[in-house]
């Protein structure tokens, strides 16, 4: 399954129902909700400065991914960026495809 990091900020909002709730019950909330999409969650990290959250996580394919980063931002209580995270594999088979590129004014 693909996996992909998640990058979150907390709005003002947010960040008054996340010290309402607690940060392990939004923990078990994305928990739940990544896994009713057939996903799992392999990390899930609080930290301060430019980012709140941090998720490590799984879904069968982007599909799943774009809908739930919709979801979330939608509800304009957190504001995440979603990256696709590739393997070292997916890197190797990546750099044997042959390429033609012309760079701009070459």
């Amino acid at each position: 399954m693909p996996r992909y990091l998640i990058e979150g900020s907390y709005t003002n909002d947010g960040t008054k129902g996340l010290l309402q709730e607690g940060g392990s019950s939004r923990r078990d909330t994305v928990t739940k909700l990544i896994e009713g999409m057939g996903g799992s969650v392999e990390a899930f990290y609080y930290t301060f400065g430019e980012r709140d959250v941090i998720v490590i996580y799984s879904t069968p394919d982007e599909t799943a991914a774009l809908a739930l980063s919709m979801a979330v931002n939608q509800s304009g209580k957190v504001r995440i960026t979603t990256h696709p995270l590739l393997t070292v594999e997916d890197v190797d088979r990546a750099a044997k495809k042959t390429v033609s590129y012309r760079a701009p004014g070459a």
